[in-house]
């Protein structure tokens, strides 16, 4: 990847201000990137765009293709004349600091509903053709989804395993009559993703014309109760009852003891390799049109992927096999031509993830907080990069940087004080300082670092099924002040 020396920061589209609940891509999303570019910030890192489902993770989606309705602002569609003015939810007492994801839900999903269904028998003229090109230009994942969708709603939202057999297992017959029966509920989803799609490429494209990229993130996997899984069980390690016959996670490391189970279903490589990688081209495709540059999550499971047989309870009894990353990415190359991807290298990284990374000349990852483990030498040490890696103070899965050195133990602390004697009562300040200062092409700052807030502000913990990806940025903190720090930083270090 080639991309000139530049810095950026890390939050969330969730983690904005705003009214009903939570972040959206309505006027604080615009507002950041205005502050981003006061702050001289040429990066926005955001994490995946993708339709939650269980613990509303980012990285546990109803789709591989779908964005969130979550994230769309309904004030947008009052403007558009979709819904009401008096229908906004303006009584709820939604707090201001974190996410509440059952209310939110419970109250914006008939909002989403009635608007999508307004549009659907009363937009005309411009607006409905640009919704026709849309299905049609997005039609080999967005048909599949609203209708597993519907499905999932007529199915009182269980998994699609304990759904009736005849619609599990996608019966011919069983398919036709659902679309039959629920073409209406399937064509409102379809609606829905519209105004996410249409809302999310304006807010893009206000960001590049202020010469701000934005990095988005690919989970490798998809979620088992996904339409992917549903809809492509051949490309998917599924016995003859469509369940999974391993499942993903990552062995015992820095996180965990136990190792994480994630329990995403895992790739059928021989399946996918038979169809030229197809489908993993589609979904790089049509990530790139939601992107500038995208980092492949978990990279080091196209090397290889620890496969932990279904059912184990945790993730220690897992193996290594071998994936075949190099010819997929060749593949998307071929077709898609040279592409900016970042690879997340963290973790057990070994000489095969190493040349899969460099021979296709893709930055990794380095992050400060693990630069100071006073037990080992490290790559994590600015000393040791080369200009083709991305450096974060720390990224979605650390602890924010206070909180890191409040929990650190004294010889971690001592060996970053030999290190490079920081400012220790703006401890944030100097690990982005540090960062800033290295030959690393791109730096990022998660936007609790340049804030300078403490663990509770995290915004993930690997292993924990759910209480997180809740924390927001209260309104008006994010400062002229704080933007003209990091400009000021990213003035000397040349970014």
């Amino acid at each position: 990847m080639n991309i000139e020396r530049s810095s950026g920061v890390l939050l969330h589209i969730t983690s904005l201000p705003g009214q009903y609940g939570t972040g959206t891509l309505g006027n604080e999303a615009f507002r950041f990137v205005d502050w981003l570019t006061e702050a001289r910030q040429h990066i926005w890192q955001i994490l995946p765009l993708g339709h939650t489902g269980y613990g509303d993770s980012p990285y546990q989606c109803y789709s591989a293709f779908a964005g969130n309705p979550m994230l769309i602002d309904l004030d947008l569609l009052v403007n558009q004349g979709f819904l009401p003015r008096e229908n906004l939810p303006m009584g709820i007492p939604f707090p201001n600091d974190f996410i509440d994801f059952q209310t939110v839900n419970h109250v914006k999903w008939p909002l989403l509903k009635k608007a999508a269904s307004h549009f659907l028998h009363h937009a005309q003229g411009d607006i409905r053709k640009q919704y026709n090109n849309f299905c049609d230009q997005e039609a080999n994942w967005l048909y599949d989804y609203s209708l597993f969708m519907a499905v999932k709603e007529k199915n009182e939202l269980r998994p699609w395993w304990e759904w009736p057999a005849e619609q599990k297992m996608r019966h011919h017959g069983t398919i036709e009559q659902l679309w039959n029966d629920l073409n209406v509920p399937a064509e409102l989803y379809r609606i829905i993703q519209f105004f996410f799609y249409t809302q999310w490429q304006a807010v893009k494209k206000y960001a590049n014309d202020r010469a701000i990229k934005i990095i988005g993130d690919i989970p490798l996997y998809i979620a088992h109760d996904s339409a992917d899984a549903w809809c492509n069980p051949s490309i998917f390690q599924f016995d003859d009852e469509r369940n999974p016959v391993g499942v993903a996670g990552v062995p015992p490391d820095y996180f965990s003891e136990t190792g994480q189970l994630w329990g995403n279903p895992l790739y059928n490589w021989d399946n996918l390799r038979q169809t030229g990688f197809r489908w993993w081209i589609d979904r790089v495709k049509a990530n790139l049109t939601l992107y500038d540059i995208l980092r492949i999550d978990h990279f080091r499971g196209l090397a290889a992927y620890w496969a932990v047989p279904f059912g184990e309870p945790t993730a220690v009894k897992g193996q290594w096999i071998n994936a075949p990353g190099k010819e997929m990415l060749d593949a998307i190359r071929n077709e898609l031509g040279e592409l900016n991807l970042i690879a997340e290298d963290l973790g057990v990284i070994t000489p095969d993830v190493e040349f899969l990374r460099d021979s296709n000349n893709l930055p990794g990852m380095k992050i400060l907080q693990f630069a100071f483990d006073s037990a080992d030498d490290n790559d994590f040490r600015p000393h040791t990069y080369t200009s083709n890696c991305i450096v974060y103070t720390g990224t979605h899965d650390n602890d924010t940087t206070l909180g890191w050195y409040k929990s650190a133990g004294e010889a971690d602390l001592q060996s970053m004080r030999d290190y490079f004697e920081p400012n220790e009562s703006e401890i944030h300040w100097a690990f982005i300082r540090l960062a800033w200062s290295s030959v690393s092409n791109i730096a990022i700052a998660p936007a609790q670092d340049v804030l300078g807030l403490d663990t509770e502000c995290r915004m993930n913990l690997p292993g924990k099924p759910s209480g997180y990806w809740r924390w927001r940025v209260l309104p008006g903190q994010l400062t002229s002040w704080h933007a003209q720090r990091l400009a000021k930083l990213t003035k000397v270090f040349g970014r």
